[in-house]
């Protein structure tokens, strides 16, 4: 009797993890939001990618596994598209809210998830989405400050959010530790160039590299360390419908610490979406669903 204590801290452990990574990601992007008097959003996306590239270079050590020209390529791409993701959510955030931008930015692996829907229950779900992404339209009262650009470069980081799904899929066959580290590598070095038009030296400062580094490792590597950790054992349909929270709670990190209050219909535009997010886990079948798929950024 002595042991089921421990049995159930056993085989609570990767829900913790899997929410604990959940939070970490809110939280380390809402501290990144901070960043931004300081450096911009294109320098926060440098700072942010740029660091997590290192630590996970640092991690997998890439350079020990051989690579094929062919995969060079598909990797190269897969870093292309994560690179844009990440910058185009990071200029979102520049005016909206958080939870918006992840409600939003969902669309993508949503759409691509039910791109090849033939039950009628994925039509609803559709219906579904496409009512909660409506909700926030400048049409109804309190969404008149919600800005187009910031809606435009959350949907863009959507569209690239599936991209990356896609062409993580094509990368399946390698290590996945390989693959994650120069595709981030790759996506540095893309986004590198916006980050110094818009912050210059001040990427180099002392303070800023070290807050940095704690967006880096709090949006980046604690997140997706935890979320492998809780893949090992937690079934992918129940790891999507945890997934599915992260508007939610991106939302909530929001309002916490960075003040950002959201409107009734917006609330009912992400309860929307994370409803059609998890309709779309639970009538997929295990080998198309998408939404499991997390950007490790």
């Amino acid at each position: 009797m002595r042991s089921l204590p421990s049995d159930g801290l056993k085989q609570a452990l990767p829900y913790l993890a899997l929410l604990g990574g959940i939070l970490s990601l809110a939280i380390g992007n809402a501290f990144a939001k901070s960043l931004f008097p300081l450096v911009g959003a294109s320098g926060t996306t440098a700072l942010r990618v740029g660091l997590a590239a290192l630590v996970l270079m640092l991690v997998w050590r890439p350079w020990r596994f051989a690579l094929s020209r062919a995969d060079a390529g598909r990797i190269a791409l897969y870093g292309l598209v994560l690179g844009l993701m990440n910058l185009c959510f990071y200029l979102s955030l520049q005016t909206i809210p958080l939870g918006l931008a992840i409600a939003i930015e969902f669309s993508g692996p949503l759409t691509l998830a039910l791109f090849h829907s033939r039950r009628p229950i994925h039509f609803l779900l559709v219906a579904l989405a496409v009512a909660g992404l409506g909700l926030l339209l400048p049409i109804w009262k309190g969404i008149e400050g919600l800005d187009p650009v910031g809606v435009a470069y959350a949907a863009a980081a959507g569209l690239f959010w599936a991209l990356y799904i896609i062409c993580g899929k094509r990368l399946s066959h390698r290590h996945s530790g390989q693959s994650v580290a120069l595709g981030m590598t790759v996506a540095a070095v893309v986004i590198l160039p916006f980050g110094l038009a818009s912050a210059g030296s001040s990427l180099l400062s002392p303070t800023v590299l070290g807050l940095g580094l704690v967006v880096a490792l709090v949006s980046s590597a604690l997140p997706y360390s935890l979320e492998m950790f809780a893949l090992r054992t937690i079934p992918k349909r129940t790891f999507g419908i945890f997934l599915s929270g992260e508007p939610a709670v991106g939302a909530l990190a929001g309002l916490a610490l960075l003040g950002e209050q959201l409107s009734l219909i917006q609330w009912l535009a992400i309860t929307a979406i994370i409803l059609a997010s998890v309709g779309a886990v639970l009538t997929t079948s295990p080998d198309e669903d998408t939404l499991v798929e997390t950007p490790p950024a």
